[in-house]
């Protein structure tokens, strides 16, 4: 069973809302090597962020686009908003909205590197190497577990579902297009740590 060689560090600061830019494609940026974490009763479950799709305003690929409606409320409201949907009736995906009360946008987190709660995260997933925990949308929210409960919380408000300053500082950032989309798919608005292991998608899109 793949692990870590040594305990895991402590939990970052938690980050505010002031920590990191009003802006969906620069936000997408921020956010890699910044930590994603839920605090569980069990302790802890965290991961390093290593890739993540902006949606910017007017993106036809966006679930904003077709303006507010009940399910995507989330991204309307304020800078910070949780919005959690099911991917293709299978799999749970967490964005954050990023933009400010009244503009419909967001980033997708797609992928971490588990740090805080491995095992748990191992046991949830029923996977035991480290690389197979986070490396997608859907495998990132299960091993979280973040599920339509955390729909419309706030990252920044003191919940259990929340952003914490990077453990280390990034590598080199890449940039592609999107995974899986069909409408404005040619933009180039996903944002990676290079040579990641755990970074999701075919590998000709993260060189």
């Amino acid at each position: 069973m793949d692990g870590p060689s040594s305990g895991p560090p402590p939990l970052p600061r938690r980050l505010g809302a002031a920590d990191l830019p009003h802006e969906t494609v620069a936000l997408a940026r921020a956010l890699i090597g910044k930590s994603l974490i839920h605090d569980l009763p069990d302790g802890p479950v965290g991961v390093r962020i290593v890739e993540t799709e902006a949606y910017p305003a007017g993106d036809a690929a966006g679930h904003a686009f077709i303006g507010q409606t009940r399910r995507n409320s989330p991204l309307f409201h304020d800078f910070g908003r949780v919005y959690v949907y099911l991917g293709y009736g299978t799999s749970w995906l967490i964005n954050i909205a990023s933009e400010s009360h009244g503009i419909g946008a967001g980033v997708l987190f797609r992928a971490g590197e588990p740090v805080w709660g491995i095992e748990a995260m191992m046991r949830r997933r029923g996977k035991g190497r480290l690389i197979d925990l986070a490396s997608g949308p859907g495998k990132l929210c299960q091993a979280l577990d973040v599920d339509k409960r955390h729909d419309g919380g706030d990252f920044f408000g003191g919940g259990h579902v929340w952003l914490g300053e990077a453990v280390r500082p990034p590598g080199e950032i890449g940039v592609s297009i999107r995974i899986g989309i069909t409408k404005d798919a040619d933009r180039p608005l996903r944002f990676y740590e290079r040579a990641s292991p755990f970074v999701s998608g075919p590998k000709k899109l993260s060189p």
